[in-house]
């Protein structure tokens, strides 16, 4: 028969990278991390980590094991979640991240509601413009836009949002309508958190580098600023679409306007999902469409 003993410590001092930490994680002391591993060690008759008073890394007879256990120890979990949720609702810590406007906007009161619904969940919701680190940091679900490029996460796509290049008719009237991307070096581009557009040519997305006398961390500012003739924006739909609409700002460069954006529910590849977790990216998913 099989022995299990040792194989969650390793596992643990292989994901923390020190015996310390991993026995902090598991609730027990360093020195029974350390013996387990040890005892291990001996069943298996190889070495699993190189230890310096500085430093804990896995061998590479340790990194194959690690893999197969890790599969292992994800299984028995699943397993255990399926039979403990069966009847369960959302419940316990749930920490989510999101960007500031956006978040603002539209996640912050999807997700109130959510509490409201599910009173026992504990949510830790941090808006910022930075890209945190889910595991380091500590959080379950990121909530980001537009083109994604970390490959390590799982993602799900929530919604889409397209960008619109805009400016009031009386901005248009006193400085002329740009019908070319290099047109815009002549005119007032307010600039959001970053110094350049996104357009698209020959079938491929440009970031365009524009300049102008004001720039601002705020979706609604700059709609106020554009509203008020004093420069061309571009901003997400949701900003800009209903005064499109009633005529109080106008489109430009629509031949340049690239394919929709996503909005994406980002999670670590390395977990299963639990309820609370798929059930708030379902809940967004379809109130943000």
């Amino acid at each position: 028969m099989l022995n299990w003993e040792g194989v969650s410590e390793f596992v643990a001092v292989a994901e923390a990278g020190s015996f310390t930490a991993a026995a902090k994680q598991l609730g027990i002391s360093t020195a029974q991390v350390s013996r387990q591993v040890s005892a291990l060690e001996g069943r298996l008759t190889t070495k699993l980590f190189y230890r310096t008073t500085r430093k804990v890394s896995v061998t590479e007879a340790g990194n194959v094991y690690y893999q197969h256990c890790r599969q292992i120890l994800d299984g028995l979990e699943e397993a255990e979640r399926a039979i403990s949720n069966l009847q369960s609702k959302p419940a316990g810590k749930l920490h989510i991240t999101a960007p500031v406007a956006y978040g603002e906007r539209f996640i912050a009161p999807l997700v109130n509601n959510f509490v409201a619904q599910y009173p026992e969940l504990d949510v830790r919701l941090h808006l910022t413009n930075q890209i945190v680190n889910l595991i380091d940091d500590g959080f379950d679900l990121a909530i980001r836009l537009g083109k994604l490029d970390d490959s390590t996460m799982m993602a799900r796509r929530l919604a889409s949002r397209t960008q619109y290049v805009c400016a009031s008719p009386e901005y248009l009237a006193a400085f002329g309508v740009p019908h070319s991307i290099s047109e815009l070096h002549h005119h007032n581009c307010l600039k959001g958190t970053l110094d350049y557009w996104h357009l698209q040519e020959n079938n491929k997305t440009h970031n365009i580098r524009v300049n102008g006398n004001m720039s601002c961390n705020s979706g609604p500012s700059l709609v106020d600023a554009a509203l008020k003739g004093i420069g061309i924006v571009q901003l997400p739909d949701y900003y800009v679409l209903p005064f499109i609409q009633n005529g109080q700002l106008v489109p430009l460069l629509e031949q340049h306007r690239e394919p929709k954006e996503g909005i994406w529910a980002l999670y670590p590849n390395n977990r299963h999902l639990s309820p609370k977790i798929r059930m708030l990216i379902d809940y967004l998913s379809e109130e943000l469409e």
